[in-house]
């Protein structure tokens, strides 16, 4: 597995186009302040931009995925004396990151192994797949300190798993374990400590076999779809179809099933 160190707060390394970021703050629980923010923009969208890469795994070390924003650093902000425009500015820079997470054209697995919580749930909220370990905890609790979650929390949260579970979770600024993350949809598996790291590398492997440009699309029009009325989501579809019966993976896939073979895929 190639390793890539050279960050402060970030582990970066890809094996077989999977490609895992890991967050490194582990005495803060993975708590982001201003370097770690950057390097974590700088690391996703080098992801992003990698023709190569198949599926991005995001993970945190330690007993934490991530806490968020570091609270210490919020305090320091007001001493700062920021005004309006640099809180709106610095919520964009992070609020841009999720939103490119969410459209990226790979699958992205959040492996939830410990507290996810705050803006660590928004980030986990923004990947497509959210796998936890049983002993993972989850909860929004900015409530809890004046504040509401600014970066997906609220309209992410809605459309994943409703607008009762939202409330719940925001208003009540609870920690819930993983077992009552999985009964309210807010994640999508729960396994095993033990298990952990196995069932994320095999689901990891299964997505990155797959025909790189069929689940780009199928990611992207599905993403559509949530956005959009039965009819145009239908259009959408077709279009979707029409341009991947023409690459050449399709054929390969095609003649791999005749063969009865393994495909080939090269993301033409």
């Amino acid at each position: 597995m190639e390793e890539e160190n050279e960050m402060k707060y970030i582990l970066k390394s890809e094996k077989d186009g999977i490609v895992t970021i890991q967050l490194n703050r582990p005495e803060k629980k993975n708590a982001w302040n201003e370097e770690m923010r950057e390097e974590m923009r700088q690391s996703i969208r080098s992801v992003l931009c990698d023709r190569d890469a198949r599926v991005l795994v995001i993970r945190g070390s330690g007993d934490s995925f991530s806490s968020g924003e570091d609270v210490g650093e919020m305090r320091e902000r007001r001493e700062q004396e920021w005004t309006t425009r640099d809180f709106r500015r610095m919520a964009k820079n992070i609020h841009d990151l999720f939103d490119d997470l969410e459209a990226a054209e790979i699958p992205v697995i959040a492996a939830i192994d410990g507290i996810c919580v705050c803006g660590g749930l928004e980030l986990a909220l923004s990947c497509d797949f959210r796998i936890a370990s049983a002993r993972s905890r989850f909860g929004l609790i900015e409530s809890n300190v004046g504040f509401i979650p600014g970066s997906g929390g609220c309209s992410r949260l809605v459309k994943i798993a409703g607008v009762g579970v939202a409330k719940e979770l925001i208003l009540g600024g609870e920690i819930i374990d993983a077992s009552k993350a999985k009964e309210m949809n807010i994640i999508h598996r729960v396994v095993p400590d033990e298990d952990f790291d196995r069932e994320v590398e095999t689901f990891a492997q299964r997505l990155a076999a797959k025909a790189p440009l069929t689940i780009g699309i199928a990611k992207l029009i599905i993403n559509l779809c949530a956005d959009s009325n039965f009819n145009a989501g239908r259009h959408f579809e077709r279009f979707g179809q029409s341009i991947l019966m023409q690459t050449d993976d399709h054929l390969e896939a095609v003649q791999a099933f005749l063969e009865k073979r393994k495909p080939q895929f090269k993301g033409k």
